[in-house]
């Protein structure tokens, strides 16, 4: 069993900073692509972030120069540090990994239960 847990959400104002971090647990597994993905009230879940394990990022046009993704392939790790923040960026953030089973070379998408950031004065 692979599970993602996030931490790092919460209540913040705007203009300000967090920092969220997934971390994948388990055992006999490989970790390719991973991303962050948020989803507002009444909206659809959309692509903030993506970093391959060769580190190549991508990001959505929108949140360019406010958010940097980054991995720790050591402790299997990714994070978003989020500055800047508005109230839109207000929403659940989802961790999203692809991972491969060692054993067996089969790969799945797992996904964490989310996080919750408001933005708010």
């Amino acid at each position: 069993q692979v599970q993602l847990v996030e931490s790092g959400g919460g209540l913040v104002q705007p203009g300000g900073s967090l920092r969220l971090s997934c971390a994948v647990s388990g055992i006999m597994f490989r970790i390719d692509d991973m991303g962050w993905y948020r989803q507002a009230p009444g909206k659809q879940r959309e692509l903030v972030a993506a970093i391959a394990r060769s580190g190549s990022i991508n990001y959505a046009d929108s949140l360019k120069g406010r958010f940097t993704i980054s991995r720790d392939n050591v402790k299997n790790t990714i994070y978003l540090q989020m500055s800047s923040l508005k109230p839109e960026d207000t929403a659940v953030y989802y961790c999203n990994a692809r991972i491969v089973r060692i054993t067996t070379f089969q790969a799945t998408d797992c996904w964490g239960q989310g996080t919750q950031v408001t933005v708010s004065s």
